[in-house]
């Protein structure tokens, strides 16, 4: 699990909460249920009504998989598809065929199968690219759904606000209590920026990079697999996926028998 979406939430919520105190303000009065109900039920409420009832379904796994999502290091699925491409040279592809079995990573046996079953290489590559395409579909779905929420939040924040005014303008024949039902109101504004800034636009945005990180690796495992199956030397299996790789990810070249 990468911690980064934990780590920064709470840190935002630490400086909030820590610039109301330093300021001498109540930390009890920014947790008020009304405004908390409103702004959390709108927002959601409205981005459900501007989505599909699939994305909406898929809303509850796609928050546990923002928070949980593992760092995905390509350059795992590099050594693993070198040594693989040295096997298959040295003994011929169908002797991948017990590895298949215990490899961890899904997409990689399910290519590595195709190829060991004998399907041609341009129909493996279309068929695992078309997984890739799907998956960011998918992805990027669930990612607006969040960034959506993103945009209602402050909207429904300020409706919280005027509904407040509105009940503050009845009480106009009682000014002491002004003051404190005028702070209530904008209580809702504060809601719907915060939740919009700390929760749901870092989720959406998170979203997207577990994903771009994800199809990367997929498509090393593409290239990798079509190298493979064409009996490529193995050191050159490596500087082809290496180059696939963001920089900082790359490492020193491996002897390869």
């Amino acid at each position: 699990m990468d911690p980064a979406l934990i780590i920064g939430v709470v840190l935002a919520i630490v400086a909030i909460v820590g610039a109301v105190t330093l300021e001498g303000g109540s930390i009890g009065a920014i947790f008020m249920m009304p405004p908390m109900i409103l702004v959390f039920g709108g927002t959601i409420g409205a981005a459900i009504a501007g989505a599909v009832m699939r994305d909406v379904s898929s809303m509850p796994k796609q928050l546990v998989r923002a928070i949980t999502a593992k760092t995905v290091k390509p350059d795992d699925a590099v050594e693993t598809l070198v040594r693989l491409a040295g096997r298959a040279r040295r003994e011929g592809l169908l002797a991948l065929e017990s590895e298949a079995a215990d490899v961890e990573d899904e997409f990689l046996r399910r290519g590595l199968q195709l190829a060991i079953d004998g399907t041609d290489a341009e129909e493996v590559a279309i068929i695992l690219s078309t997984e890739v395409d799907t998956k960011r579909g998918i992805d990027r779905a669930a990612a607006k759904l969040f960034a959506d929420m993103g945009g209602y939040a402050p909207t429904i924040g300020i409706i919280g606000t005027v509904l407040g005014l509105v009940k503050v303008l009845g009480h106009l024949a009682s000014p002491e209590h002004l003051g404190a039902e005028i702070a209530s109101a904008f209580v809702a504004t504060l809601w719907g920026v915060m939740s919009a800034n700390v929760f749901f636009l870092p989720l959406a945005n998170r979203l997207k990079r577990v994903s771009e990180s994800e199809c990367e690796q997929m498509e090393v495992v593409i290239e990798g697999i079509l190298a493979i199956q064409a009996g490529s030397n193995p050191r050159l299996v490596e500087q082809k996926l290496q180059s696939l790789l963001p920089r900082a990810n790359r490492e020193p070249e491996r002897d390869v028998a």
